[in-house]
């Protein structure tokens, strides 16, 4: 008997299978947002605990006309490899390899825009538990919409990925052609975060086998730190608006 058939989808386990692994998936997702936080917290407590040290590197990551293009790479990239890691047959502890190094990374990549909310943007000590807020309200009100319709959305990933490639093409072309990616193209991926939730949510549902929690968290919570990024992008550029 293969691997794939002891450990069956979710879809065609038994009840407590399913249960189990639906529970073992969102723990793990939620440890990987409270590691996520506690890694924000020491980098700042650590490397940037004042605006001089934070001027410093986020002058040297936004001053340079690719950051946008080099962050949608690595979410990418990185979202890639790690998930493959985290899906494979041959290992465990490689899985949760890749779910911890997308954890530190994400923690790297959410730095620069972290400093800007807290040094450089009005009442930016409250914006930032505003976004996260804001992403675990859309992040819920969309998990129970899958679960209680049970649509199965995986016709939603064909479209995602085209989605995700414009989204590049947009973010090189106003390298390109200097125009800035506004607040058009940040609700813009918070509608295409919010894809990749409903579609990832699905396939929890639908698609992966009860072993695979790992890869599923790991999946769900690069969505939920996508949705986040953009969510806490427009409150930044909304403020610093009307601030203006």
């Amino acid at each position: 008997m293969s691997y794939a058939m002891e450990q069956p989808i979710a879809s065609r386990a038994s009840e407590s299978a399913r249960a189990g692994f639906i529970r073992r998936t969102y723990a793990h997702l939620a440890g990987a947002i409270l590691a996520f936080a506690a890694l924000e917290l020491l980098f700042f407590q650590v490397f940037f605990p004042d605006q001089e040290s934070a001027t410093r590197f986020v002058r040297s990551i936004f001053g340079q006309p690719a950051s946008m293009i080099v962050l949608l790479l690595l979410f990418i990239g990185v979202g890639w490899l790690a998930s493959s890691w985290a899906s494979s047959d041959v290992s465990r502890g490689l899985q949760y390899l890749g779910l911890s190094v997308y954890v530190v990374l994400e923690a790297i990549i959410f730095l620069p825009l972290l400093l800007i909310a807290t040094y450089y943007v009005p009442n930016g000590q409250n914006i930032i538990p505003t976004a996260g807020i804001l992403t675990l309200g859309m992040f819920a009100g969309l998990t129970v919409s899958v679960f209680v319709t049970g649509k199965d959305y995986s016709f939603l990933g064909p479209i995602l990925s085209i989605g995700m490639l414009i989204a590049l093409a947009v973010a090189i072309a106003g390298m390109l052609f200097g125009f800035t990616l506004g607040l058009l193209f940040s609700f813009a991926m918070v509608a295409l975060a919010s894809g990749y939730i409903l579609y990832d949510t699905s396939n929890v549902i639908h698609h992966y086998r009860t072993d695979q929690h790992v890869a599923a968290a790991l999946a769900l919570f690069a969505s939920v730190a996508l949705l986040f990024y953009y969510i806490l992008r427009i409150l930044i550029q909304l403020s610093a608006n009307g601030r203006d």
